[in-house]
């Protein structure tokens, strides 16, 4: 992708001061996977605890439910779980320290505003390409949750994950009309 930003994961807060809404980037390193069930039980642990379990913090989430192995690959297929549906999960993760998050379309407008007040970021991959971005990963962990098979908290190493800044620190977003 020509005029892409090569980007390390994790992402540090000044990297992530010069991302626009709209950049392309690759992003290589490791993120964690989780969905739906596992950000609730990611919410009762950081309520009881005080603080972002796993490492967490500094992290990058990416919202996926990866296939079982394939084609000599950690997964089969990896591919974005629309965003919206952890929308009451990602203000209080990122101020409780989660960087950016990973997903497909449209944020809320309390997510917005959180990635702006963190000084966070909402990147988006493009639907429909799991089996390419597959490609990518080139070695998954079970963290937590493993009762939640596809939801379980993993941890993923990934080389040259193509996405796109959806919101920006400032709060900028690729969504309005």
């Amino acid at each position: 992708m020509e005029n892409t930003a090569s980007l390390s994961l994790p992402l540090d807060r000044e990297a992530l001061r010069r991302l626009r809404a709209g950049d392309r980037c690759l992003l290589t390193g490791p993120m964690y996977t989780l969905r739906d069930a596992g950000h609730l039980r990611l919410l009762e642990e950081l309520s009881a605890e005080g603080a972002l379990p796993y490492g967490l913090a500094g992290q990058t989430v990416f919202y996926a439910g990866p296939t079982p192995p394939a084609a000599g690959r950690p997964f089969g297929a990896v591919g974005p779980t629309t965003a919206s549906r952890m929308d009451f999960a990602a203000p209080v993760l990122y101020r409780a320290g989660v960087v950016a998050t990973l997903g497909k379309g449209k944020r809320s407008e309390e997510v917005r505003r959180a990635c702006a007040e963190t000084g966070s970021v909402y990147l988006t991959a493009v639907g429909g390409a799991a089996a390419y971005l597959a490609k990518c990963v080139t070695s998954s962990r079970i963290i937590a949750y493993a009762d939640l098979g596809t939801e379980a908290l993993r941890r993923i190493e990934v080389v040259d994950l193509p996405v796109f800044v959806g919101i920006d620190v400032a709060g900028n977003t690729i969504f309005e009309a």
